[in-house]
């Protein structure tokens, strides 16, 4: 580094990669600066600058006596030790800035002498003080992640039939005959704890009911109409809960019956084709299952516009990935028990780093937006009504993009339950739906609520 750079470092002020100091004398302070430097993507703290960015150096007296602070704060109180580098800047009144370059640690986390954990904030620091960014730092280290962690279940919470059929299907193994064969085989599986709790990613792919031990790991769908969202206004809403297997297909069921379609020469009453390649929705989503961040306790949403549609994740990007390197195929395995059962078929899943790149060849129009502030990763693939697409007509979308009012019309007197189990959705989810077009004065039901019929208007 130069002078005018120098100069032009101390005048843009200080963030969370650049500090200033005018001196130094507390060498416990300095190990705290430099372990939150460590803890996050390393930076540079410039001594002999003072915090409104003059630059008034230190006296050749100072330079000794300060690097030697350095080397003792460095190798003594930060765990583990850092090796830092240090370069001297003459200043043209011949003092000297002492520019100490500290790196990203490998071995995170790093503590100060009194064991405490700190953390960068903006040109400031600060300590952790939850258990969730504690295991985010060892997630990050790759000493720890979110999918082994135990859940409050245990081995009676396994769905037996789908566990049977995996075992089956994938290692030519009979279900165990006891409940003590069953743990063993769980913990050696990776599934389980020592004590015997199905950790997260068991309940996530083979547990009966996942949503009653962890109702936060839910896909929520809604498709706006439009182009921006509405409080109380939508055309389908659904949430989706199970196994992740189950919940991959519901999404991906809603996402198809929504889609624009494209007729292609195809009579009125027969189905379109989807204008987006569907294998984009399962690349993405497949991706968003995966590799989201289950330390956030939030659900994945899916949310449909009439030119978009975007997949938000829990979770920015891990480490140093960024949204060019994943475009080129690059990845980090955030949930690595996760992937390795994921790859056994349990999802259509196609190698490691190759999903996003899939999509994008698939359909080149997709944006990505990787959120660190609001610790989010979102896929926004973006879409055009276009040209002989069934929404260009109005008595096709009456009777093809909507599929509760087709239903209707071809039999007035469906019950809700039959309709749901037509769809092959939540009653709940039906129900929602009719009152929509209801409100809408899209559909009314004449006669009694028992014996009546349905009417599309």
């Amino acid at each position: 580094m130069n002078l005018l750079q120098l100069i032009d470092l101390a005048a843009s002020g200080e963030d969370g990669s650049r500090q200033f100091k005018s001196d130094i004398r507390n060498a416990e302070s300095l190990a705290s600066e430099m372990a939150a430097f460590a803890n996050a993507e390393g930076g540079i703290i410039l001594i002999g600058v003072a915090d409104n960015g003059s630059i008034p150096g230190l006296e050749s007296i100072d330079v000794s006596r300060i690097n030697q602070l350095i080397s003792n704060a460095a190798s003594n109180l930060v765990r583990s030790p850092l090796t830092v580098q240090t370069e001297n800047i003459l200043l043209e009144n011949r003092n000297v800035v002492i520019v100490l370059t500290v790196p990203k640690g490998i071995d995170k986390p790093y503590f100060d002498k009194n064991g405490v954990i700190w953390l960068k904030c903006g040109a400031d620091k600060r300590r952790v003080n939850t258990k969730e960014e504690l295991r985010r730092l060892f997630q990050i280290s790759n000493q720890f992640h979110a999918d082994e962690l135990p859940a409050k279940a245990g081995i009676d919470a396994l769905d037996k039939l789908r566990f049977r059929d995996f075992l089956k299907k994938t290692y030519q193994q009979e279900y165990p005959e006891t409940n003590e064969e069953l743990k063993k085989l769980l913990q050696n599986m990776n599934l389980a704890t020592d004590t015997g709790a199905l950790n997260l990613a068991c309940v996530l792919l083979f547990a009966e009911r996942p949503e009653w031990i962890v109702p936060q790991f839910v896909v929520k769908a809604v498709r706006f109409p439009g182009n921006e969202i509405h409080q109380s206004e939508y055309l389908d809403i659904e949430d989706f809960t199970g196994a992740l297997g189950a919940i991959f297909e519901g999404a991906m069921a809603f996402l198809m019956r929504n889609m624009h379609k494209v007729q292609a020469g195809r009579g009125i009453n027969a189905p379109g084709t989807p204008e987006i390649p569907p294998i984009v929705f399962e690349e993405l989503l497949v991706n968003a299952l995966m590799h989201r961040d289950y330390f956030v306790s939030a659900p994945i949403r899916l949310f449909l516009f009439d030119n978009r549609i975007e997949i938000i994740s829990p979770g920015h990007l891990p480490n140093n990935l960024t949204v060019a390197k994943i475009k080129t195929g690059n990845s980090n395995i955030r949930n690595p028990i996760l992937v390795s059962y994921v790859a056994k078929g349990l999802l259509p899943y196609r190698g490691l780093g190759s999903g996003i790149k899939r999509a994008i060849d698939a359909w080149p129009n997709i944006d990505f937006i990787d959120d660190h502030d609001g610790c989010l990763f979102t896929a926004i693939v973006h879409h055009n009504k276009i040209e002989g697409s069934v929404e260009s007509s109005v008595e096709s979308s009456v009777e093809i993009d909507n599929p509760v009012l087709e239903q209707f019309r071809l039999n007035p007197e469906l019950t809700l339950h039959a309709l749901a189990k037509t769809l092959d959705i939540s009653l709940r989810a039906t129900e929602k739906r009719v009152a929509n077009l209801q409100e809408k004065n899209k559909l009314k039901h004449i006669g009694p609520k028992k014996g009546g019929y349905w009417q599309v208007l």
